[in-house]
């Protein structure tokens, strides 16, 4: 009896710190999302010059949200393996309502009316320039929302997607090639929700053009799979610390369970 307390005590506990961990990124991505920044300049190298559909040529352009979201299908992957994909389904349906929550403490937040000496404490930017901390405000945050809208939407399309690719893989592979149904399930995931949020974020409820929503969508579709690939030792990691925690049998019993 008390071992069975305790399996279900170490389960309880991990599955809410994934939980925490995955929702928590998957927020931050949110609400940093906006901003879109060039590889290039990070690298110090020359600005790419290829040739694109559009007026302008191609560039390696990637949301900030973007940098963190490969470690948010690495922890679904891992609560698929020890949770099957009703674990996946809680944490992306739970996910999705903490983002839209997000979205109504930012729609509130921007709407309200600003304090006369708040903004006057910032009258000027860095290089003199007459500004206004509250039209930043709302304009900064307020890009979040329709990335909210869109990812809520690709994040839900796209997390099924992953976690039944995790799935039908894994009966495939059985308990081995953990590597094949973590990367193989991401790849084919991420091709949807690296476009789909784009569409719907910047483009229908933005201001982009289609042929930008193509670039940034295809620059952010390689680092994902490229990074998926290249924390492969990461993933293994979890794994160990995983197996430590619950111990070798319970760890191999709760994988099992996930095939049924």
């Amino acid at each position: 009896m008390e071992n069975n307390q305790l399996h279900h005590h170490k389960k309880t506990n991990l599955f809410f710190i994934l939980s925490g961990v995955f929702i928590a990124n998957a927020i931050i991505a949110e609400l940093t999302g906006g901003k879109i920044f060039s590889v290039e300049k990070i690298l110090g190298i020359q600005l790419l010059n290829f040739n694109f559909p559009g007026e302008h040529p191609f560039r390696l352009n990637m949301s900030v949200g973007v940098v963190i979201w490969p470690l948010v299908f690495i922890l679904s992957d891992i609560v698929n393996e020890y949770f099957g994909r009703k674990g996946v389904k809680k944490i992306s349906i739970l996910g999705s309502l903490l983002i839209m929550y997000s979205f109504l403490v930012i729609y509130l937040g921007t709407s309200a009316p600003a304090a006369e000496f708040w903004v006057k404490l910032y009258p000027f930017d860095p290089n003199g320039n007459v500004f206004n901390i509250n039209y930043a405000y709302s304009v900064v945050f307020r890009q979040s929302m329709g990335i909210i809208t869109g990812s809520v939407c690709a994040f839900l399309f796209s997390q099924l997607i992953d976690a039944y690719s995790f799935y039908f893989i894994r009966k495939i592979t059985g308990s081995k090639k953990i590597w094949l149904r973590a990367t193989g399930s991401t790849i084919i995931s991420q091709l949807f929700d690296s476009f789909i949020i784009l569409f719907i974020a910047f483009y229908v409820m933005g201001n982009w053009s289609m042929k930008e929503v193509v670039s940034v969508g295809i620059v952010q579709y390689i680092y994902k799979v490229l990074l998926a690939i290249t924390l492969t030792p990461l993933l293994y990691f979890f794994h160990y610390l995983i197996k430590r925690y619950l111990g070798a049998d319970l760890a191999h019993s709760l994988s099992e369970e996930t095939l049924k």
